[in-house]
């Protein structure tokens, strides 16, 4: 695995009120949510995420990206995580949010070759 941290994520169920302490806090800069309330933060930096319709958790987590999706996660739950947000192919990348077995939430994740 690569196993290179080089992404981060806020989830909030009251994404107006992150975008706007972060972006007070640290000066990121926020794009226009996606159709499923996705934001990039800072070009390609990270994202902030609204939860509203999936269990409005909230959470902040980094990425590590792996160059096997599944094979982390079945790695991960072998060492004693458990998936949080199941493995999701959405094109462009691969991803899953995991709960190492302290609760702490990480992702890993994979960008897809390109046609």
């Amino acid at each position: 695995m690569a196993a290179i941290v080089n992404y981060f994520e806020v989830g909030s169920a009251n994404p107006d009120t992150a975008q706007k302490f972060y972006g007070s806090l640290f000066d990121w800069t926020f794009g226009e949510p996606s159709p499923v309330g996705y934001r990039m933060v800072n070009g390609d930096k990270g994202g902030l995420w609204d939860t509203t319709s999936m269990g409005a958790a909230s959470w902040a987590i980094f990425y590590v990206q792996v160059d096997d999706v599944k094979a982390a996660i079945a790695r991960a739950e072998s060492l004693g995580a458990s998936v949080a947000v199941p493995f999701v192919d959405n094109g462009a990348i691969e991803f899953a949010h995991l709960l190492d077995p302290q609760g702490n939430r990480f992702g890993v994740w994979r960008p897809k070759p390109s046609d």
